[in-house]
Parts: structure tokens; sequence; C-alpha cells
């Protein structure tokens, strides 16, 4: 019993050299460990520093200053510039609005000269008076149906009708046994563009008589 006790004591003894042999080491190691930190939290720091802007030179902001001038410089031309293309092409386009707008009704208006060429035509060799104004009737017809249909053009003036000076221009005027005053006779027809006068209707004008 006494050997096993003295086996013990010496394993326990020789636990704790190896513990105070291993001391020195897991200090030096902590040690060692503190100083990385170290190291790092100093190239972090100078790092940032690093990073840091520097501030810049008056000529270095000078030079930024007349770099940014020119680019909107540049940038003002080339907008006066498309301003300018943009004016001249609006004209253009307005001049030839002026120049072709009515092309479209001059080209239907050509159907109605081709039948005016015919029937004069015609006539030349016609014994009967009577064919030749109903072609012509025809014709003003086929007309008078394409500038209301496909313009909007509408004739007024007609004998009986309420005088009215915003659609009738007077160019004679007589008493009657009318209640209010009204056409006499329509020497010209009248015409609108949709609801705008165009033509005021030339006629005779009939009055109360006093």
């Amino acid at each position: 019993m006494k050997h096993e006790k003295h086996e013990n004591t010496e394993e326990k003894v020789n636990e704790s050299e190896q513990k105070t042999e291993q001391t020195p080491e897991t200090q030096t190691d902590s040690a060692e460990a503190k100083a990385s930190d170290s190291a790092e939290n100093s190239d972090s720091k100078e790092e940032s520093k690093s990073e840091e802007p520097k501030e810049k030179t008056p000529e270095e902001r000078i030079a930024e200053l007349e770099k940014e001038n020119a680019d909107l410089k540049d940038q003002l031309l080339r907008r006066a510039a498309d301003f300018d293309n943009y004016r001249k092409r609006m004209m253009q386009e307005k001049q030839d609005a002026y120049d072709y707008g009515n092309a479209n009704l001059l080209k239907d208006l050509l159907d109605s000269l081709d039948n005016f060429d015919r029937t004069l035509d015609a006539a030349k060799d016609a014994k009967d008076a009577k064919s030749i104004a109903d072609g012509i009737k025809m014709i003003n017809k086929s007309l008078v149906s394409m500038l209301e249909n496909k313009y909007n053009l509408v004739a007024f003036g007609k004998e009986g009708d309420a005088f009215d000076p915003d659609l009738h221009e007077a160019i004679g005027m007589q008493e009657g046994k009318v209640k209010k005053e009204e056409l006499a006779a329509v020497y010209l027809k009248g015409y609108k563009l949709k609801d705008r006068v165009i033509r005021h209707a030339k006629v005779m004008v009939v009055k109360p008589a006093e």
C-alpha cells in the first residue's frame, strides 16, 4: 500500500512539473498574439489614414472648375444647335403646309375639271342644248357633294330666309308686306367652312313697310 501511495505522489509531482514547464510557452504565445493584434491595429490605422482624401491644392481646384466650365459651354452650344435645327425644321414644315396645304382639295377638283372638259368637247357637236345643261348640272351636283361631305363646306342663302347681318351682306333694301326683315333675292350664295363664314351671301332685303 505504501508503495502505491509513493507512486501516486510521484505522478502528481510529474504533472505539476509538466504544467510548470508549459506555462512559459503559453505566456510566450499570448505575448505574440497581443503583438500581432497590435501590429494589425496599427496597419489598419495607417490604411485608414491613407484612404482619407487629400485636400486639393488651389491649382487642382482651379483646373477642375475650368473643366466643368468647358463642359457646360459645350452642352450649351449643343443645345443651342439642336434648338436652331428644330426651329428651322418647324419653319420648313410651316412653309410646306402653306405651300401644299390645298394639294388634296385641288386634286379632288381635278375630276370636276376633267368633266367640264368632256362637256365642252361634247358641246361642239351637240344639237340638243338640254343634254349639255344636264351634263353641267351633274358636274355641279357632284362638285357640291364632294365639297360638303369631304371638306365640310356648306352653302347658305335662300329667298325667304330671315336676314342675318352676320351671314348676309345686303346690297339693297326694299319695303314689303313682311313682319320682319327677310331675303327678297339672293344674288350670290354664302359659304361656311364648318362653323366659320368664309363668304357672306349677297342679298336683297325686304323689310316691313312703315
